[in-house]
């Protein structure tokens, strides 16, 4: 039987829903994605680590289950908000529910919710925090619900549906000092299960026609053409929170790849003499990153080649002397468009950030790359001081175009040019 749920938002709005996957209460900051694929990949992406996810696409769950295509060990939303979720889904793939998943890893679920409604709430006003209070039917388990709930359904009975009644429900002063503590190293190295054999890591891309590109624009049909650019070369890649598919890309490609957690110091990496290093995406506000971009500044003293996605681009902009802002709800689903400033070339990215290097502040020797096409933001930057290119969208996003792969490229090019010069 299903059992009313409710979202109540820190700006005293009261949205009633119905409880899926686990029950209790709990307290985020609401997102919303407009990913219409790839909800496994969303829920298991460690850049959404606390956060209440709020998917805008209506019909979630309809191809279930597939651990394989998890893009971390875990699930790392605090909540999550659906209009409908799929009982019945039909994939040769498929292992479970996602109601089932949900349950198993604790993840508070509502769904029946209009979420067109609440999503234009959180375009207009920003991204804000609230409370989940949803119930399982034991009345000893649904204590702390039903207390919680006793100040919102009185003001329910005044205005029916959602209301405006800021100030009149106590946990909405709990909810702005909501802070998460060290996301990025509650996240890191949570995809380290996928390490596999890059042959076999090829094969299955293949499988999908998800493989590397080669120099005449024709798809890689074989491994050997996949990986002539990084065999012989090692990578470190800076785990910050990074998804699974990210070492996927670079394995395939034919590098040795080494993973360092996010405590990691730069004395550390460089002792691995990598040819290469990625900082990795990952959750969080990156200016609350201290010791790690202190240790970004001396990566970037020691002149090996920086490539940095999602966090860590904000990250190494920070390191260089630039700032970050944050955004009003953020860039996150997997049809954003950015414009690369060089060609005028406009690709369709997938994203997940709420934060962005304010462009105005960059280091002389730091260059835009690329902007956003909807409000102009920093969406890329080229460090002309130090060999480093960095990018706030995701290449390797599993359920995304695969156009913006060809970054991959761009940083391999450093590499070589590095090499080069220290050969000459």
């Amino acid at each position: 039987m299903d059992t009313k749920a409710y979202i109540v938002l820190a700006n005293g709005q009261v949205f009633e829903g119905k409880s899926f996957g686990a029950t209790g209460c709990v307290t985020g900051e609401v997102v919303f994605t407009t990913s219409m694929t790839g909800y496994l990949e969303t829920l298991t992406d460690p850049s959404y680590h606390g956060q209440i996810v709020l998917q805008t696409f209506p019909l979630i769950g309809n191809y279930g289950v597939i651990p394989q295509d998890f893009e971390s060990c875990k699930l790392h939303p605090a909540g999550y908000i659906v209009r409908e979720w799929c009982t019945k889904p039909s994939n040769f793939r498929c292992q479970g529910n996602i109601n089932q998943l949900l349950k198993e890893q604790g993840i508070i679920g509502i769904y029946d919710v209009d979420t067109r409604a609440l999503t234009k709430i959180i375009r207009q006003q920003g991204t804000m925090n609230a409370r989940l209070i949803t119930f399982c039917g034991d009345k000893e388990k649904d204590a702390q619900a039903t207390e919680e709930l006793a100040p919102v359904l009185y003001t329910l009975t005044k205005n029916p549906g959602f209301v405006a009644h800021a100030g009149k429900i106590r946990l909405i002063e709990e909810l702005a000092a909501y802070k998460l503590d060290n996301p990025s190293l509650a996240t890191s190295k949570s995809a380290d299960f996928v390490a596999t054999s890059p042959l076999q890591v090829f094969q299955e891309a293949l499988s999908y026609k998800a493989v590397p590109v080669t120099s005449e624009g024709k798809l890689a049909t074989t491994f050997e053409q996949a990986s002539w650019r990084g065999l012989g070369k090692k990578l470190v890649l800076w785990d910050f929170g990074s998804k699974a598919n990210l070492w996927r890309e670079l394995v395939k490609r034919g590098f040795e790849v080494e993973t360092l957690s996010a405590s990691s110091t730069c004395d550390e990496i460089v002792a691995s003499d990598p040819d290469g290093v990625v900082i990795s995406d990952g959750p969080g506000n990156p200016t609350e990153n201290v010791a790690a971009i202190e240790e970004i500044r001396n990566l970037i003293e020691s002149g090996i080649p920086i490539f940095a996605v999602g966090l860590g681009h904000l990250l190494l902009a920070l390191a260089a002397g630039a700032k970050t802002e944050k955004l009003l709800y953020g860039h996150r689903g997997s049809s954003q468009p950015v414009r690369e400033v060089a060609t005028g070339k406009v690709y369709i990215t997938s994203q997940n950030t709420g934060y962005t290097v304010v462009a105005d502040t960059l280091p002389e020797g730091a260059e835009p790359a690329f902007y956003n096409c909807h409000d102009n933001t920093c969406e890329g930057i080229n460090y002309k001081d130090f060999p480093g290119i960095s990018v706030q969208f995701q290449p390797e996003s599993a359920h995304a175009p695969l156009e913006s792969r060809t970054i991959f490229d761009s940083f391999f090019d450093l590499i070589d040019a590095v090499k080069q010069l220290q050969n000459a």
